[in-house]
Formats: structure tokens, sequence, C-alpha cells
């Protein structure tokens, strides 16, 4: 099971305008996380994450894991880290379990194998348009957060049409947790 877990606004940012190193959720897009203060409860929010923390293996694109500052090598528990990108730079040595790959659907068999019975979580727009591009995408976990940003990232910009069924809806407060089946 390959998973997208990401939150965005009403207006369909997961990221505001001029998302950079030093700004990486871009201006007024720390606000889509606020939902992360609730992590540790019981409630819906606390559920969300203790989930995200179960997953066996992890999928980012290279943007992501760049902007995330590589995660230090260890994104959660030190499970496998998939990293999709353009280019591989043989001088480049991702720190940790990190791997690089141009290939999208060696990417996402090799993160199935070594999730083994757990989900696969994807972080980042590219990943995710890529993996549902080649129809390695299971599921889309969205937070939605009542919030505008009116510009910046787009989840699914220019990826064309697909068809989702809704699995789960849980309302915390200040999110909505949303989970969908892709359609195929």
């Amino acid at each position: 099971m390959i998973r997208l877990s990401m939150s965005m606004s009403l207006d369909g940012f997961i990221a505001g305008p001029d998302d950079r190193p030093g700004q990486e959720l871009g201006r007024g897009g720390g606000r889509l996380f606020d939902w992360l203060d609730d992590r540790h409860g019981d409630g819906p929010s606390g559920q969300v994450y203790r989930e995200a923390l179960a997953t066996g293996a992890l999928i980012a694109g290279r943007r992501t894991y760049e902007l995330a500052g590589r995660w230090g090598g260890d994104h959660h528990d030190g499970v496998p880290i998939h990293v999709l990108t353009h280019h591989v730079d043989p001088a480049d040595r991702p720190p940790g379990s990190a791997r690089y790959y141009t290939d999208v659907v060696a990417c996402a068999e090799e993160a199935r194998a070594a999730a083994g019975d757990r989900v696969v979580m994807v972080h980042g727009a590219g990943a995710a348009q890529a993996l549902l591009r080649a129809g390695r995408l299971d599921e889309v976990e969205i937070h939605l957060v009542p919030v505008l940003l009116g510009e910046g990232r787009r989840l699914f910009e220019g990826t064309g049409p697909a068809g989702f069924e809704l699995l789960r809806q849980l309302p915390d407060r200040d999110v909505l947790h949303l989970r969908y089946a892709v359609r195929r």
C-alpha cells in the first residue's frame, strides 16, 4: 500500500509562495501544520500521526527531501527513504537509509518490498504526481486545513484526470483528515 500524506489549504496549496531553503513551507505555509500541535493527543490528529509513524518506508520527491534537510538521514524510526529524482550525481551520498531513484516504478516496487506488510508513506507533490501517473499510488490522505494561502505550490498541478473514493474522514480541531482510495 502506497499512501500520500499531505497537509493542504482549502484553496489547494501544500506550501505558500516562495518555498525555498530557510523558508521551506513558503510564506504562510507553516499554518498547514498547526494540526500537529495535537499529534500526541488521543484525538483524530494523534491517531493520524501515530499511523504515519507506523509506516514501513518513505517515498519523497527530491525537492521535498532537500527542503526537509534530508531529514538528517532518518524520517522516522530508521525506515528506508526512497527519493525520486530526475538525475543522480554519483558523488552525492545520501545520509542514513536514503537511496535515489530515477525510475518511479522501481522506486515504488522497492519501497513496497522494504515496507513489508506496512504502508509506504509519500511526501511531496512531484513524487505524488509521478506515482499517480505511473498507477502506483494507492491512497491519498489529505489533512485539509481551513486556511487560504492564495498562491504557492499546488499538490496535483497538471496531473490530469483521476478519480478517488472516500475511505475515511476524521474531523479534528482546525483540520479535516480525509483518506481516499485511488480509482483505477
